[in-house]
Order: C-alpha cells, then sequence, then structure tokens
C-alpha cells in the first residue's frame, strides 16, 4: 500500500509511520522541514510542504492507496492567547484544503483519507457516556475539532472514503501528556488534578495505531470513530493507577486554581473531560490490546 501522511513527524505520525513501513507498505511523509525532521525509518521518502497548499507535492498523491491527515499545531504546548488560538484553528484548516485540493487535481485519487480528530468534538460533559452520535459541543475545542473534520468532507464527493478518527489522551513515553502527568509522581509528589472526578478518555499508543491501520484497511469503515480504551477512568483513578505503576505515593492533587493560573483557558483540557466509549470500533471488531489503564501503563513503565 502506497501512503501519505500529513503531520507524519509528529507523536502520533512517527508511530504510524513505523508501523506502516514495518509491515511492507511504501510511505511518504509530508513535512514542512524535512531537513530538520527526526530521522525516519529507512525507507521513508519526505517530501516538503508549506502546510497550506498543495503546490509542490499534489503529483504524489495520484495513484496513491490512502492518505492519513494527522497535521496540526500542538494545542497543548502554551497558553491560549487570542492569536495562539487563531494559529491552532487555522493550522487544522488550512491542512485540510490543502489534502481536499490535492486530491481534487489528480486523475487517480487515494481509496481512502484517514482524518484526524479529537475527543474535544464533544465538548465537556461531565457523566454522560459519550458514543459517536452525541452531539458536538460549543466550548472552543469543539468549535476547532467540529471545524477540522469538516476540512476534508469535499473528498467523499470525489469518491474517496473517510474515516475521522476522534483520539482521546494518548499515552506514550516518547510525548505527549502521559510523560508531564508522570513527571509529579518520579518526585513523589502525584496527585490528581481539580475535583478528580472528570472524565478522562485515554488510549495506548500501541492502540491508537492499531486502530489507525485497522480503519485504513477497512473497506466498510467510514465516519467518526472514538478512538479511546473501551473502559475510561477518572482523573482520580488515573492518578491512583499511575502511581502504583510507578511505586510512587499518590497523595498531592492540584487544585483547579493553580491550573488555572498556570494554563489560562488551556486548562480546560485537564480539567474537563469526556467519557467518551469506542462504539464503532468495537462494532466493527477491532480488539484492543490494552483495553485496562492498569496494563496499558505497566506496558509503558515496565516494559
Amino acid at each position: 500500500m502506497k501512503v501519505i501522511i500529513s503531520g507524519g513527524t509528529g507523536l502520533i505520525g512517527r508511530a504510524v509511520v513505523t508501523a506502516l513501513k514495518r509491515r511492507g507498505d511504501e510511505v511518504i511523509v509530508l513535512s514542512r522541514n524535512p531537513d530538520r525532521a527526526r530521522p525516519m525509518p529507512q525507507g521513508v521518502t519526505l517530501i516538503r510542504w508549506d502546510g497550506k497548499t498543495a503546490a509542490g507535492w499534489a503529483h504524489w498523491v495520484n495513484g496513491a492507496d490512502a492518505m492519513i491527515n494527522l497535521a496540526g499545531e500542538n494545542i497543548s504546548s502554551g497558553r491560549w492567547s487570542a492569536a495562539r488560538k487563531e494559529r491552532i484553528r487555522e493550522s487544522r484548516l488550512n491542512a485540510g484544503q490543502a489534502v481536499v485540493e490535492a486530491i481534487a487535481q489528480v486523475e487517480r485519487p487515494p481509496q481512502v483519507l484517514i482524518q484526524a480528530s479529537a475527543v474535544g468534538y464533544y465538548g465537556p460533559r461531565g457523566d454522560e457516556i459519550i458514543i459517536e452520535t452525541a452531539r458536538p459541543g460549543d466550548d472552543f475545542l469543539a468549535q476547532v475539532v467540529m471545524a477540522w473534520e469538516a476540512s476534508t468532507v469535499p473528498v467523499e464527493g470525489m469518491g474517496v472514503r473517510r474515516a475521522t478518527i476522534r483520539t482521546g489522551v494518548v499515552l506514550s513515553r516518547e510525548g505527549g501528556a502521559l510523560p508531564k502527568m508522570a513527571l509529579p509522581f518520579r518526585f513523589f509528589v502525584g496527585g490528581s488534578t481539580g475535583s478528580g472526578r472528570q472524565w478522562l478518555p485515554w488510549i495506548q499508543m500501541a492502540d491508537e495505531v492499531g486502530a489507525i491501520l485497522f480503519l485504513l484497511d477497512r473497506d466498510d469503515a467510514a465516519g467518526p470513530f472514538n478512538l479511546t480504551a473501551p473502559n475510561p477512568v477518572t482523573n482520580a483513578d488515573f492518578a491512583a493507577v499511575l502511581g502504583h505503576v510507578m511505586g510512587r505515593p499518590n497523595w498531592l492533587p492540584v487544585p483547579a486554581i493553580a491550573l488555572n493560573l498556570l494554563l489560562g483557558k488551556m486548562a480546560t483540557i485537564v480539567l474537563k473531560g469526556q467519557r467518551a466509549l469506542p462504539e464503532r470500533l468495537l462494532d466493527l471488531g477491532f480488539q484492543f490490546r490494552f483495553p485496562t489503564l492498569e496494563a496499558a501503563l505497566a506496558a509503558l513503565f515496565r516494559p
């Protein structure tokens, strides 16, 4: 299979690239700075793009079997100023529009597009169980995610199957949220955040990658899919399991006011969550390697 990936140098993207190469696929990664991109697996082709248009790379799409669009500015790397919120939004919309532009230009479009998204689509929902048919939220993240998903809808009219992956908190030792969440525990000052009652829709990296490849290969997989483990936990339960797996105490909660002072509006990622379940993935027969949090964390901290 010939697969083109935007956002292939990010945390999830690199793991997907590695998995695709391991199974023998041809992989082309779009990068704004291919010369500065971290080393890719042998045989991966790096192509320069501006993140906004199809200029200079659209011809690579002709005859490709699949595209995976993961591009977008990291939402958790800094405070949400007005300017940064606009960059977060525009980076996703521009990338999606570039993908549509490229597919529209070629005679032989890919059969499938995997479009990145997030469980932030649903907004904060308390204890409500969230499956893919749930209504969208109305906060900043929900609005961004809705626009992100919509940016590539036109490819469906070009005959391309489109699966949208609403990803939760991806657990990886290589980056993302887990190293930041584990750091206080390393210094014996770990604990839950805020009330601790908010839900954390998590997924282990191995299952994130496995689900993406599963949706890539299934001809009947289209529409939105929650990429979350089937057993979400509250923030307090997550802290308890993390402390247990790391052999550290879980005793010092971080109050909501401290996070709001430190992170501003970005604190909503930590203080509010979704009890999201992967109903459509399970209905298609996807089997999670790590359906429980303790097993997922143990595989990362006790290899």
